[in-house]
């Protein structure tokens, strides 16, 4: 590796250590997956908490809270015994409201009837891009065959999509190991991650130039995670500490 690539892989190893840090689940909603102990439980907080991951993190951290307050003890009882379905629709989080709840709530109870899991219905194909697609599609087939614009559409081969970051984040979450992430699925590794691709990582990926696409779609996410793989190949994802802490904390 040439000297300028392995000083890189030192700084960006460096920021990785600063940021993920047990100190940092207090101020990111992924403090809410952990808050649960059962499987299912935790799956669904993990998906919701990054649906409505976007915008000044208190805000996100308020609106989580009262999502999660409105389908206690167990999200997973919530969803399965059909309570959802009293939701009304106010708001829940800018444009995410009670209505958008419910829809979740209709394809999650779907998935855990055909699935059991949700990790499983993720397992169930080869390719993350491919288990999102699926996801999608049972979300929409529970929900008379409506989109939601809350669950972003990865594409296909032929046609580019969306970068899927609220996926890719939960994938996070839910498959690496701590001390942030829960690593609560075992049947996907770490590295067949990609990166939760927001404004603030991509910017901070073209100012190492680790990224030249100027859109911040899914090829820009597939191109940045190779990058990031040269460095890692087992764990590319752990970079996202990185680039959040190279924008954020210095």
């Amino acid at each position: 590796m040439p000297k300028e690539r392995k000083d890189l892989a030192r700084e960006l190893d460096h920021w990785y250590e600063k940021a993920c840090t047990s100190a940092f689940i207090a101020d990111d909603p992924v403090q809410f997956p952990r808050r649960y102990k059962k499987h299912e439980d935790i799956e669904i907080a993990a998906f919701l908490s990054a649906t409505i991951a976007w915008g000044r993190r208190d805000m996100i951290l308020r609106s989580a809270e009262k999502m999660f307050t409105l389908m206690k003890p167990s999200p997973h009882a919530f969803v399965m015994s059909g309570e959802y379905k009293k939701l009304k629709n106010a708001n829940i989080h800018r444009t995410f409201f009670e209505g958008d709840l419910k829809y979740y709530c209709r394809g999650l109870e779907r998935c855990y009837a055909k699935y059991g899991s949700l990790e499983k219905l993720f397992a169930s194909t080869p390719d993350i891009w491919e288990s999102i697609a699926l996801f999608r599609e049972e979300m929409a087939k529970a929900n008379k065959n409506g989109y939601s614009r809350h669950i972003s559409d990865p594409g296909t081969e032929d046609r580019g999509g969306s970068a899927c970051k609220k996926f890719n984040l939960a994938l996070r979450w839910l498959v690496r190991e701590g001390p942030v992430d829960l690593h609560l699925w075992k049947s996907i590794k770490p590295a067949a991650l990609y990166i939760p691709l927001d404004v603030h990582v991509a910017r901070t990926a073209r100012r190492l130039r680790l990224l030249e696409r100027k859109s911040n779609d899914k090829k820009a996410v597939i191109a940045l995670t190779e990058k990031l793989r040269e460095f890692c190949p087992q764990d590319p994802v752990k970079y996202d500490f990185a680039l959040f802490g190279m924008g954020a904390l210095q």
